[in-house]
């Protein structure tokens, strides 16, 4: 069974940066396209960034140019930098496959950017 574990998060100003890190094991993901989701409070879950086997990658609108993901497959983990960070950015942060998510979650990272 995969197991995703994300970390990084925390409490940031705005402007400023974070690196989240999402740890996948049980199951060999350098074949698959991954991706970062994102959910603010009552709010649905939204796709932040993607990367396929290869490096490609696709954002959302709202962070094209100040987020940058990536992977290392060796390590079977995928990273989320976040610069210029903005208030509307807060969020819990999760990875998942991408487009056919695992149907297991985990608990993802929370963010909060706040001055």
């Amino acid at each position: 069974q995969v197991q995703l574990v994300e970390s990084g998060g925390g409490l940031v100003q705005p402007g400023g940066s974070l690196r989240l890190s999402c740890a996948a094991s049980g199951s060999t993901f350098s074949g698959y396209a991954m991706a970062w989701y994102r959910q603010a409070p009552g709010k649905q879950r939204e796709l932040v960034a993607r990367i396929n086997s290869v490096g490609s990658t696709n954002y959302a609108d709202s962070v094209k140019g100040r987020f940058s993901i990536s992977r290392d497959n060796a390590k079977n983990t995928v990273y989320l930098q976040m610069n210029s960070l903005k208030p509307e950015d807060t969020a819990v942060y999760y990875c998942n496959k991408f487009p056919i998510p695992y149907t297991y979650w985990g608990q993802g990272t929370q963010v909060t950017v706040s001055s």
